[in-house]
């Protein structure tokens, strides 16, 4: 299944020095995969998943927060793009091994 979102990138704040940037998955979005994939997610809750965010491609994993997923997006990717903090992005996601 693939889906598509636009959203802001936004610094992880378990840590002061934290350098961990990620794009949350929009709630209806969330709900839709975790129907999918009851029962079957990774570690930590998990989900496998196939990213493009502009012309890069790479394969992560999304975390469940509060009430929707989290997907983070490596430095190499933001610099690729020329994307940062506070930055809407356009991504697409498809769920690995569903």
């Amino acid at each position: 299944m693939r889906y598509e979102f636009t959203s802001e990138l936004w610094r992880w704040k378990g840590r002061v020095d934290s350098t961990w940037v990620f794009a949350s998955v929009p709630e209806e979005v969330s709900d839709e995969i975790q129907q999918v994939v009851a029962g079957m997610e990774k570690g930590f809750g998990s989900v496998r998943v196939d990213v493009s965010l502009g012309a890069s491609r790479w394969r992560t994993s999304i975390f469940p927060s509060d009430r929707a997923y989290s997907l983070p997006i490596k430095k190499a990717v933001r610099s690729a793009e020329g994307v940062e903090l506070g930055d809407e992005v356009h991504i697409a996601i498809a769920l690995v091994d569903f």
